[in-house]
Parts: structure tokens; C-alpha cells; sequence
């Protein structure tokens, strides 16, 4: 908002900025600890347009570049993604919505066929247990909030914002500016120093 209403930024975040930059890539938010990865399908629009914004073809691309990251910068040979529903309970067999029905099982059947190890469409509200976290390498949600909640209640001061997909390594910590204590010398630096410790680890040796 500063940004926006002081400078006319043009962007909603650093992500769609530095993809920008980037000569128009797609790419993809991660948040990152080493409690749990996640990463939203969709991330800086209002709840409200999430069903029109999210397509099969984004969330393809999304589940590609988040796969192709895993094995190329965290070096995990064979990713395992867990892939949550848009709906409460997943849809619950359509009772509470038809798109994972309609094209996010079917998406996911698909690319399983070709050989990604998928997990999903699974409910949100049951993804996030240390047990079900132990089943998969990260976790790929429709929306900013439902992928953003359980990282930062996990690993808050540790978490980090990493962007895949773009030709360098981008990391930075996982919360916001904090103006209300800028200057005081009171900050919490310690998401920082994970994303730097986190872009080191990811840069080619």
C-alpha cells in the first residue's frame, strides 16, 4: 500500500514485480522453513477472485515450476507435493463445491500419469499436522491465506520468501515491513538471516 499510494508502484507484491523484471516469467511464491514449504496457486487478489483467477493451466505451471525447483535448488530428488482443495473438505464430493471435481483432480490424475508425485486434492484444514507434513516435500494451496496461515503460525521468525521461476536466486523474510517499530531498533532480524542462509544454499556451488 505504501508503495502503491506514495510511489505508484504497479505491482501487488514483490513476486509479479521481480517476474516483471524478469522479462514477464512465471513464477511462484514460496514461503520456506525447514518445518514446511508451501506455495499459493494464486497469491495477491482478493478471496473473491480466486475461483475466476485459478485455472488448470496456472495450476499446472505452478506444480511444474514448484517440482522443478524442489529437484534443481533444494535438491530434492523426487519431490512429493500435496495439493490442497479449493473448498472446505476438498469439495466434499461436490456437496461443497465442484472444482476440485471439475478440473483440480483431473489436473492432478493427469500429471501423476506423467510421473509427479502428487498428493490431493487433499482438505486444507487437515494438511498441516506434523503427521501429514511428514508425507511430502511441500504443499501447493489455492489461495494467499490457506498456504500463508500455517507457515507463519509454524515457523514465523524463521520462515522465507523465496521466488521460483525466475532466471536468480530471489529470497527475503516471509513478513512485512513493520513500520509501527522502524527505527527502533527492535526488530526481529532473524527471517533475514534465514534468507540469506537459504539464497547461499540455493546459489550453484
Amino acid at each position: 500500500q505504501a508503495l502503491q499510494d506514495g510511489a505508484a508502484f504497479a505491482s501487488p507484491g514483490h513476486t509479479e514485480f521481480l517476474a516483471a523484471l524478469d522479462g514477464g516469467s512465471d513464477v511462484v511464491m514460496m514461503l520456506a522453513s525447514e518445518r514446511l514449504r508451501v506455495v499459493p496457486a494464486t497469491i495477491h487478489i482478493p478471496l473473491k477472485d480466486v475461483p475466476t483467477a485459478l485455472t488448470a493451466e496456472s495450476l499446472e505451471s505452478v506444480l511444474r515450476i514448484t517440482e522443478s525447483a524442489l529437484k534443481e535448488q533444494f535438491a530434492v530428488a523426487n519431490p512429493r507435493i500435496a495439493v490442497a482443495g479449493l473448498n472446505p473438505h476438498a469439495g466434499e464430493g461436490g456437496k461443497m463445491g465442484h472444482e476440485e471435481i471439475d478440473f483440480i483432480a483431473p489436473l492432478l490424475e493427469k500429471l501423476r500419469a506423467a510421473g509427479m508425485n502428487l498428493l490431493g486434492p487433499l482438505p486444507a484444514d487437515t494438511m498441516f499436522h506434523a503427521a501429514a507434513r511428514a508425507r511430502y516435500d511441500a504443499a501447493v494451496c489455492m489461495y494467499h491465506d490457506q498456504a500463508l496461515i500455517p507457515i507463519k503460525t509454524l515457523d514465523f521468525d524463521k520462515g522465507v520468501n523465496v521466488t521460483l521461476g525466475l532466471g536468480f536466486i530471489r529470497t527475503s523474510p516471509d513478513h512485512g515491513t513493520a513500520f509501527d517499530i522502524a527505527g527502533q531498533g527492535i526488530a526481529n532480524p532473524s527471517s533475514l538471516i534465514e534468507a540469506l542462509r537459504m539464497a547461499a544454499r540455493m546459489s550453484p556451488s
